[in-house]
């Protein structure tokens, strides 16, 4: 019995100077990482003392500070951001969903400006200006380390003033300018809801907003009433929005108690999974997703939700690849931080960010040649050097779905697949 003791007693003693020993060693580093923090402080702190005591106009504290924050954000990732109270301002009337602008929604990408998609019905879409378009020039000023913020405010205006925006198109190495009258931007969640033919239902969904849940409930029910008996759920050139509405879009087709996506960050508290909570999901529906390089972030949540499920088939081309979360943090004097905080995740484990969704069947958008002047450009660094003034093409022509290659495409599966179904 003795025996047994002392050796229980020496196990104990052994794990306690484990423990003892592996708490030192995080005590250790976390104390080197500290350490490390406050040298780089310190470095700071004497930084902004020369340029208060030797630089040759007087500057103010508040303006070193706001550049060293703006600058320390943009360092990080090209979503995260330093917001000045004006620029913290911006970011709310962009959730108003009605602002005067041209109507693109914009990112960094290799570290130029790039368009994530324009926004359906505004000036930027019917001048011609595409997903993925270099943005070179705004207004003749160059935006080589030109942030979001500042290109945003150089956009956006007073309704009927024209806005000049040069771009490269990498794909077709061309340089092109466009002129656009601004115009007061309502975004609208759901643009078409309709029976194509033979029963095959088409919704396109624009953007994910506050009231997309009720609105695709609302047109879902329509279809049921007219007939409809497959569906296209339509997301190309659709930048994303809220993500609650997107997850509320992709569980009503999905089985309740699913996850349709999930977070995941540094922090426990940014790793969310989101649940399918839907009472009466559609799960006998046929259905077909539509996504392109202009489709990100809420719309990639719902066709990778959809996908995994293999609840639809996703049909297109690769989409843009923002699967990115921003936690706008509000700071004391009315300026905020737009943090990236965690990434997504579809619910088999997919990345989304810098990756995309691919479609199951990979179709081509047949777009017409563009009537325009060019000048051939291999890079976009050389597109900042070289610029030739371009006619702009001609305004986008009304919805006619048999004019889309993707979207006939999709409705010839639909009607073979119900073919090929086996009757109840």
């Amino acid at each position: 019995m003795r025996k047994r003791f002392s050796i229980g007693l020496i196990t104990a003693v052994s794990f306690i100077a484990l423990s003892v020993f592996v708490s030192l060693a995080v005590s250790a580093t976390e104390k080197k990482k500290k350490d490390d923090l406050y040298r780089q402080v310190e470095l700071f702190s004497d930084t902004i003392a020369i340029i208060q005591s030797e630089y040759v106009d007087e500057p103010k504290a508040k303006d070193l500070i706001y550049g060293a924050l703006k600058g320390m954000l943009s360092s990080l990732d090209p979503h995260s951001q330093f917001m000045d109270p004006d620029t913290y301002n911006e970011l709310k009337v962009d959730t108003e969903g009605r602002f005067g602008g041209v109507g693109i929604e914009i990112t960094v990408k290799d570290g130029i400006l790039t368009i994530v998609t324009p926004i359906e019905d505004t000036p930027a879409w019917r001048a011609g200006l595409k997903a993925n378009d270099r943005i070179v020039k705004i207004n003749n000023d160059l935006t080589r380390d030109m942030t979001i913020t500042d290109a945003v405010k150089k956009m956006r205006g007073k309704p009927g003033e024209t806005v000049s925006i040069t771009v490269l198109r990498e794909s077709e190495k061309k340089v092109l300018d466009f002129k656009m009258v601004r115009d007061v931007i309502k975004i609208k969640d759901i643009k078409e809801a309709k029976i194509l033919e033979d029963g095959i239902g088409y919704i396109r969904i624009v953007e994910f907003r506050e009231h997309t849940p009720q609105d695709i409930s609302a047109a879902l029910e329509r279809l049921s009433k007219a007939g409809m008996k497959a569906l296209i759920l339509d997301l190309r050139n659709n930048p994303g929005g809220l993500l609650d509405s997107a997850v509320k879009v992709a569980e009503k087709f999905i089985e309740k108690g699913k996850m349709v996506v999930y977070t995941k960050g540094r922090q426990p508290a940014q790793n969310i999974e989101f649940i399918s909570a839907s009472a009466h999901p559609i799960l006998d529906l046929p259905m077909i997703v539509l996504i392109n390089d202009g489709s990100a972030s809420g719309s990639e949540i719902v066709a990778g939700a959809l996908q995994d499920y293999k609840r639809a088939i996703i049909l297109g081309t690769k989409s843009f690849g923002k699967g990115s979360v921003q936690t706008v943090i509000p700071l004391s004097d009315g300026s905020a931080l737009r943090l990236t905080t965690s990434k997504y995740f579809t619910p088999s484990g997919k990345v989304i960010h810098g990756k995309g969704v691919t479609p199951d069947i990979e179709i081509e958008a047949e777009r017409p040649a563009a009537k325009i002047e060019d000048k051939k450009i291999e890079k976009a660094d050389d597109a900042f050097e070289e610029i030739e003034n371009k006619d702009k093409p001609k305004d986008a022509k009304a919805f006619d779905y048999k004019a889309d290659n993707q979207l006939m495409r999709a409705v010839d599966i639909l009607k073979a697949a119900r073919f090929y179904q086996t009757p109840k």
